[in-house]
Parts: C-alpha cells; structure tokens; sequence
C-alpha cells in the first residue's frame, strides 16, 4: 500500500514519466541515430578518390598516344584546390594544327555526387579501347573520333569529395564550405527565398575559390563547342538558363534542345527531364558554371546532366539519393550515360552545323579582362607542352605588371595631351565680328 501511495503522488508520476521519455528516447533515439548515417558508401563499386585517380593516371601512363594528364594547382587566402585534366586525342602529331570539334566534360563538382566521377573513369576506359560499349561499330568509333579533341575534369571538387569520404555523405561544397556551382559570376550572389547557406553557399565574391578560377581557365583558352557538367540527384538534360526560368534565343537554343531530345529517346526511354535548369528544377540557381559557358564563354552548345537519383530515398540518406547502391543500378547508370555521351561526340558536330567552324583562338567578342586572357594563354600553352604552372607563376604576374604600367602610362600621355590641346585652345585671341 506504501508503494502504491508513493506511486500515486505527483511526483512519483512525473518521475516514472520521464524515465519513460528517457528510455523511449533511448531506444528511437538511438535507432535514429543509425539511422541518420544512413546508406554508407559502398566500397565493393565505389573508388576513393585517390585510387580513382591513380587509376586514371594509369590508364594515360598506358596510352600516351591517345590520353596526356595535366594538374593545375591554385591557392586563394590560404585554401588550395588543384583539379586534374585528361586530355583525349588520336593522331596528335598528324593532326596538332587542324581544327578539331571541341568538348569539355567536368564530373564532380559536388562532393557528393560520386557516380559521376565513376562515369568519367568508364568514359575514358572506352576512349582508351580498355572497355567497349555493346552496339557500337570500331570503325565507325574511331572515325567519329579523329573529329574530336577532349578535355575531361574527372573530379572537380576533390577536397570537397575528401569531406564526404571521411563521413559527411551530404557534403556537395567544396574544401572550405562554397558551392562550386554557384560561385560563377553570371547573376553571382543571388538569394532565393528558399535559400539554403549550407547547401548553395555563392562565396565571397565570384571565382573566389581556386577551384572556379582554374575551370575558368581552362574554358578561357580551350574555348569548347560543347560544354557538358555532370550532376546527379534526378534524370535529366538541362540546357541554360539556371538562374532565369526561359531559354536562349536564336538557332543555338534549337540546336541543343535537339539534341537533348535525341539524347532523351536513344538513352532515357523518355524519362529524363528536358528544358532549361531555371524552369525545368523547381528552383532557380544563380552563378553557375552552365550558364557561365554560355553567356561568357560563348559554347554553343552548354549542357548540365543529371544522370541519377532516387526520388524514394529520404532526404538526408545522401548517399542513396545521389548515387546508385547496387551492382546492377550501378553498371546500368555507367553504361547508359557512357553510350549517351558516344552519342554526344557523334552527333554534337552535325546538329553545331555551321558553328563548328569556330576556330580554336578565342573570338574578339569575348571580352575577358587581362587576367583571365592571360591565365587562359598560359593554361593551355603548359597542357600542350606538359611544364608545371607554377614554373609559369612569376612571369605571368610580371607581364600583368608591365601590361598595367602601359595602361596607366598611355592614360596619363593621352590626358596631358588633352589638357595641352585645351590650353592651346584658350590662349588663342579672340577676334570680334564687330567692326571697332
């Protein structure tokens, strides 16, 4: 009876219930805290980023004649990225000084994302012949491949990948929490109501991470008539714009939404989404590198793909989200999006048309500030003669030194000029119409 008196007071009650709440809590609570890591990175299909790119420094090493590997390093208020480019092209000695049709692909720019710098290895294994795609003529392969010269950034956002790896799943910035994809100037900075600083964090300023201004380079003086950057999270082929909900003007927006169709019959059934990012996605972006190429670079032809998702997972199982967690989904992912990219280099020069014309020195309509020419010039003078960048580091600050001393001279000789004309002009007498 003691007992049950003491059981009934208030007290006691309030007592038995939040041990209650503190064993329920304990038991959910710690479900939910396994639960919360969620689907973990399936080692069995998944490289790690250093033995994914040790592998495709192996794959260059065994074909010189075909592939070249070219690191470009960049530091910025104490934060280093570098960022590896693989360089596709037959015949190189035949056929250095003819034009080619140009491609620029870039997987992993979001750390997360890490199917698609699994589709880069695939892609460059088929290039190499080490791997084949089923239905696809040799002959007819390499014909369409002496067309071509292609530049591949197999992992964008390598630090950015480390975070992930080390167990943040749904990390997508890069080293020092920027999203890559929006830290490019057009329409740079932006909110939108739905905002999310952990997940599009723009940076400080536009190109204000290593990583941005190096891709920057690279475009600056590869100069692409195809631009494709490569996501996941959904199925789809989206063309610019991302920060506005419309399309281009003008034949080039026909051409790439031709060829998005194409694409979306021969490798999607249909199922991926086709349009603009900004009115396709549910959501606008601002400074993206798509958007970027098109308005700024001027590709003709600037694409950003999503080449998986799974729309069931629950938000916070990144993992499973952003990248397929079986053997099957895996290789099917793989073999679809590299067939849909042989199409790209097949059917990409004959839907440019007349553009593919464009020559590989950059149009005088792109006007590009000091800085940016000159970086792009010494990007693409040491991919072709394979010296370091930072052999090159000290004579490129020099020439923007002396080229800044001549602007500025010319600017003062042409003011003084100016001011002595002026004078000139009002010590002159002057003369009456008037008869005295």
């Amino acid at each position: 009876m003691a007992h049950l008196l003491l059981l009934s007071s208030p007290l006691s009650i309030s007592l038995c219930f939040f041990a209650w709440l503190q064993g329920f809590l304990v038991v959910h609570g710690n479900t939910n805290l396994t639960h919360s890591s969620f689907t973990p990175i399936n080692r069995d299909l998944y490289h790690s980023s250093g033995d994914l790119m040790e592998e495709i420094k192996a794959l260059v090493f065994r074909h010189p004649d075909l592939l070249t590997f070219d690191t470009i390093k960049s530091r910025n208020k104490g934060y280093s990225a570098e960022i590896a480019v693989v360089t596709y092209c037959r015949r190189r000695q035949e056929t250095d000084d003819m034009p080619k049709f140009r491609i620029l692909l870039s997987f992993g720019q979001h750390g997360r994302e890490l199917i698609t710098s699994e589709l880069a290895l695939r892609i460059l294994s088929i290039l190499s012949k080490e791997q084949f795609l089923p239905n696809l003529d040799p002959a007819t392969l390499d014909h369409t491949l002496d067309k071509l010269l292609i530049k591949m950034v197999p992992m964008e956002n390598i630090n950015g990948r480390r975070i992930v790896e080390a167990g943040d799943l749904c990390e997508r910035r890069n080293g020092r929490g920027v999203d890559l994809n929006r830290n490019w100037s057009v329409d740079w900075g932006k909110k939108e109501k739905d905002y999310d600083p952990y997940e599009e964090n723009p940076g400080t300023a536009p190109f204000s991470e290593p990583e941005t201004q190096i891709m920057r380079k690279v475009a600056m003086s590869f100069d692409p008539h195809i631009w494709v950057n490569i996501h996941s999270g959904m199925e789809a082929l989206f063309m610019p714009y991302d920060h506005k909900n419309t399309t281009p003007d003008g034949v080039s927006s026909h051409q790439m939404k031709s060829l998005l169709e194409e694409l979306n019959h021969l490798h999607c059934q249909r199922r991926c989404m086709i349009g603009s990012g900004g009115g396709s996605v549910g959501y606008l972006a601002h400074g993206t590198a798509t958007d970027y190429m098109f308005d700024i670079v001027r590709v003709p032809m600037a694409f950003t793909f999503e080449i998986y998702g799974d729309g069931a997972a629950s938000s916070k199982d990144c993992f499973k989200m952003f990248n397929p967690t079986d053997f099957g989904t895996f290789n099917r992912v793989l073999n679809e999006w590299s067939a849909a990219f042989f199409t790209i280099f097949k059917l990409g020069p004959n839907h440019l048309g007349e553009n593919y014309s464009k020559t590989s020195v950059p149009t005088l309509d792109k006007w590009v500030s000091i800085d940016e020419y000159l970086d792009g010039y010494l990007v693409e003078r040491s991919s072709r003669y394979g010296k370091k960048m930072e052999v090159l580091e000290l004579g490129m600050q020099e020439i923007r030194t002396y080229f800044r001393l001549f602007l500025l001279s010319s600017v003062l000789l042409l003011f003084m000029f100016c001011s002595r004309i002026s004078k000139g002009k009002c010590a002159r007498p002057i003369v009456s119409a008037i008869a005295l």
